[in-house]
């Protein structure tokens, strides 16, 4: 099975492969050039892979972010599931953030006026268990659950598309609906 990750609800244009033969992944901050920038991205990254262009699953980064940039990229998921028939998953764009370390961590995005969404995650050889919901915070807040919870905080860190991948083989969403607290 091939599977393909994008999302683009952040500064950067995240993008990931998974295939019996390998992975790939790419992380580009654009800024707001999603629209323009993603098609080209998803070709060169199966030109990489020296795969045709086509998957059997698509993962979407749900938000939160920015509200043009997660409209973007699920417009982009939507028309290619429809067109190659693939299954179609969503999840929080905080899985993005996630290391493949062991144990809990709290992803953190920036949510403007000293306040972040975040959300509390258990990673583990076996997937990725949601401990807590991603919800907005004021940072102190959010900082100090961490903390509480012996969380490893996940903020200003590069998104990776083979996070979401690995999320979403226990966290996905078959039917994905968009986080509508943006920034």
């Amino acid at each position: 099975m091939i599977t393909l990750a994008l999302d683009t609800s952040t500064p950067y244009l995240t993008l990931a492969l998974h295939w019996p033969g390998g992975e790939l992944e790419s992380a580009e901050r654009i800024e707001r050039a999603h629209a323009e920038r993603l098609p080209s991205g998803v070709e060169a990254l199966f030109q990489d892979a020296g795969l045709e262009l086509r998957a059997d699953r698509i993962v979407i980064g749900m938000g939160p972010g920015s509200y043009t940039g997660v409209r973007i990229g699920a417009s982009y998921a939507l028309a290619l599931a429809r067109v190659w028939s693939a299954e179609l998953t969503g999840v929080s764009t905080l899985c993005a953030l996630l290391s493949e370390q062991p144990g809990t961590q709290a992803p953190a995005l920036d949510a403007r006026k000293d306040n972040v969404y975040g959300a509390l995650y258990r990673v583990e050889a076996s997937g990725v268990a949601e401990l807590q919901a991603p919800a907005k915070y004021a940072q102190a807040d959010f900082v100090a659950l961490a903390q509480q919870q012996g969380a490893e905080l996940r903020q200003e860190t590069t998104p990776s598309g083979l996070s979401l991948i690995r999320a979403a083989q226990t966290l996905g969403r078959a039917q994905p609906q968009l986080h509508l607290s943006y920034l």
